[in-house]
């Protein structure tokens, strides 16, 4: 496996991608990595890295690129606009389909917490991506920015299928935001599969929290996740 960070250009801006490629020659299929709260931090890059593990190029963009970098991750998550967050997502795109070991035509995005939310609202924007997971995605429902849908109103436009992984106990995706987004896509027939792990809370994939992590349900929704991308970036 071969990493590294590298910048690539977002509307004047040098954005930090942390990028993994498989042994091999390629192409390979590719996967944009979307982070949590706290960044891109050992927790994203191990999910970069279990990616390409399992034959993905994966690459994790710094949505926080425009930010202070005093602040904390909470108050950072605070100021993202998702119009800038369509951006750095399509620009982490652009990268992956110049790359010379990357199948251009077979992309997909997963997301953690926050990331979750992107993956729902970039689902219905990029029309690149092949299929998209989300962790435990909160906030669907509530846009980020001034004059903006929140990925919820933009469901009927999601362009992909869709995996979601909830915890039983988590408030943010609540129960119940799980049933409004199972129905909402239901109503626009969007092909999606949601799992739900009983005794798991908000982050349970999260290792470096040993409060929220929950070793069960984070291997048991890896394999289904990987289950699902081989499905529909390897399969012709």
């Amino acid at each position: 496996m071969q990493a590294a960070t590298v910048t690539v250009d977002v509307d004047g801006h040098g954005m930090a991608l942390y990028a993994a490629l498989p042994e091999g020659d390629g192409p390979f299929p590719a996967i944009v990595v979307i982070q949590h709260a706290p960044g891109v931090d050992g927790f994203v890059h191990a999910m970069v890295h279990r990616l390409t593990e399992a034959g993905f190029t994966a690459a994790a963009p710094d949505l926080y690129h425009r930010l202070d970098p005093m602040l904390d991750g909470v108050d950072k998550r605070k100021q993202l606009d998702d119009r800038e967050i369509i951006a750095d997502v399509n620009a982490s795109v652009d990268f992956l389909q110049r790359h010379a070991v990357v199948q251009p035509t077979r992309l997909g995005i997963i997301g953690f917490c926050m990331g979750g939310r992107v993956a729902y609202l970039t689902a219905a924007v990029n029309p690149n991506f092949r299929a998209a997971v989300a962790y435990y995605g909160g906030n669907i429902m509530v846009p980020w920015g001034v004059d903006v849908e929140a990925p919820f109103a933009r469901t009927g436009a999601i362009q992909c299928p869709l995996m979601f992984h909830f915890g039983a106990e988590d408030t943010n995706p609540s129960p119940d935001d799980m049933r409004q987004l199972d129905d909402e896509l239901t109503r626009h027939h969007k092909p999606h599969e949601f799992y739900t792990y009983a005794g798991a809370g908000h982050a349970f994939m999260n290792f470096l929290s040993a409060e929220r992590f929950r070793e069960d349900a984070a291997s048991v929704s890896w394999t289904r996740t990987l289950e699902f991308f081989d499905r529909f970036l390897f399969a012709e």
